[in-house]
């Protein structure tokens, strides 16, 4: 029986480069598997045919003679039996070549790369005035670092590794279990593919070991809650000479008894005594550069926002400087003496009674105007 194209196997073009014919690869060989297709025999073939496709297909010097004399140079090289088959399909392949590209694994390639060392976070905590204005502080960070007695090596005397004899260097090894073949890390080398023979003492073959590292790290005026300061290559070292891992120093700035902070603002609650919102006058007004004059204007009612201009956070990022918001809070006067309160009755009296009141208190008589409307509206009067 003739066989079909393997370009049309998969379904692609005879253009088609190396990355189109994988991709295609991979889809098919998903979709036909037998995990998916439960022992169909229609569509174990059609997997077969698309594995026998890819593996041609993929390789550049089988893809020119197929190109060249079609099915016939590989039925006749083979015996008949197809393009690495024989009376049952190895599925290793697809293990290693479409599960292991997606996860991260596979089989090709030799064995593990030496990894890149882990990044490494560190908390630290700032009170707001040294987050505003930055401060250089010290810190000690304990990790994995290149032991010194084999500069990363793992060898105790600077000898290059050997092939693992387990997994001969692919650093997987590879089970067998009735249909499937699975692969699996090799155990004696852990995914290196390599075996340092003569191991340092200090690290025990790692190449590394636990140090803790004092930096001084200078962080910058303006940083907020959230952000944080890399530092390249302060991580842990990596395996066998890779390269380091990065540092980020995390930030959190903790409540200030006065301040809140939003964004570049500064917000705070500045009492105004009875007197003072009343016939006006001046309060001190703390800021993070020292105490200012705040005005304070004839009639003040207890809510009234002031803002002062350019006395609040520089940004670490855009270098503008955000305001002061002080909110004024009408402070009642607690404790009075007889004579306090006698006056305070007489300042009461003074204000009458009704319409006359109302010119003095004019939100009081707003307020019970609405709630009169209110309640008529509820009884329909």
């Amino acid at each position: 029986m003739a066989k079909t194209d393997y370009y049309e196997v998969l379904g692609v073009s005879k253009a088609a480069d190396e990355r189109e014919i994988k991709k295609a690869y991979k889809k098919l060989a998903m979709k036909f598997h037998p995990d998916r297709t439960k022992g169909d025999k229609n569509l174990e073939a059609k997997f077969k045919e698309v594995k026998e496709a890819y593996e041609i297909l993929s390789d550049s010097e089988k893809r020119r003679v197929y190109d060249q004399y079609g099915h016939d140079a590989f039925d006749q090289a083979r015996g008949g039996q197809g393009a690495g088959f024989g009376g049952n399909a190895d599925f290793s392949d697809i293990f290693g070549d479409v599960f292991g590209d997606i996860f991260g694994g596979g089989r090709r390639g030799g064995g593990r790369r030496a990894q890149r060392g882990s990044d490494l976070r560190y908390d630290l905590e700032m009170t707001l005035e040294d987050a505003v204005r930055g401060k250089e502080v010290e810190l000690k960070i304990p990790r994995l670092s290149t032991c010194d007695d084999c500069d990363g090596t793992g060898s105790a005397d600077n000898s290059p590794p050997k092939t693992c004899d387990v997994c001969h260097g692919a650093g997987q090894v590879q089970m067998r279990q009735g249909f499937f073949a699975v692969q699996q890390t090799c155990p004696q080398c852990n995914g290196r593919g390599t075996i340092v023979e003569n191991p340092c003492k200090s690290c025990h073959g790692q190449g590394r070991k636990e140090k803790t590292r004092t930096l001084n790290v200078k962080i910058p005026a303006g940083v907020d809650t959230g952000d944080r300061v890399r530092l390249a290559g302060e991580g842990e070292a990596g395996e066998h000479g890779a390269p380091s891992g990065d540092l980020y120093v995390q930030v959190r700035v903790r409540e200030h008894k006065i301040f809140r902070r939003e964004g570049n603002n500064l917000y705070c609650e500045v009492p105004v005594s009875f007197t003072q919102a009343a016939l006006g006058g001046e309060v001190e007004v703390p800021t993070l550069d020292g105490r200012v004059k705040l005005k304070i204007p004839t009639e003040t009612q207890t809510g009234r926002m002031f803002r002062m201009r350019g006395k609040g956070v520089k940004s670490v990022r855009s270098g503008a400087v955000g305001d002061l918001v002080c909110k004024a809070v009408i402070e009642t006067p607690v404790n009075l003496s007889a004579k306090q309160k006698a006056l305070l009755k007489e300042f009461e009296d003074s204000m009458g009674t009704g319409d006359e009141a109302a010119k003095y208190r004019p939100k009081e008589r707003g307020f019970f105007d609405g709630v009169k409307k209110f309640f008529d509206d509820l009884t329909g009067s």
